[in-house]
């Protein structure tokens, strides 16, 4: 398996995980340059379902140095992740509801590891 080049700490700290998943990502070419260069953020990434597919939000890829314009990626554009159609189902089922929500954990090589979770913290569970 790849190394791994990015994570998310504070999907640990503030979330309670409910499932893991591993998915794939749909990447343009300087983006894998970019991801293979470290030149990623996940701090802030999350996962929504749409329709019958998943989009990763929030995915900080930084543009790649030596491209032109023209074949460069924008660095945060939402991208569709890779997953066979019972696990959306299941994930969407996950997320609908309220207080769940589908975090984002590691990304090694072109393999995400994303999490349907809980939130540890809330405003309904905060006391006053």
């Amino acid at each position: 398996m790849s190394a791994e080049i990015a994570t998310n700490r504070k999907a640990g700290r503030d979330f309670h995980i409910l499932d893991k998943y591993e998915a794939g990502l749909e990447l343009k070419g300087t983006e894998v340059k970019s991801i293979r260069a470290g030149k990623i953020n996940v701090s802030d990434a999350f996962a929504r379902v749409e329709g019958h597919q998943i989009f990763l939000y929030g995915c900080d890829i930084q543009p790649w140095q030596t491209a032109g314009e023209w074949f460069n990626h924008l660095s945060k554009r939402p991208r569709r992740l890779l997953l066979h159609k019972r696990e959306i189902l299941k994930l969407s089922a996950e997320t609908a509801i309220r207080g769940c929500s589908a975090c984002i954990g590691k990304i090694a090589g072109s393999k995400l590891k994303s999490a349907s979770a809980k939130a540890k913290h809330t405003l309904i569970n905060a006391r006053i």
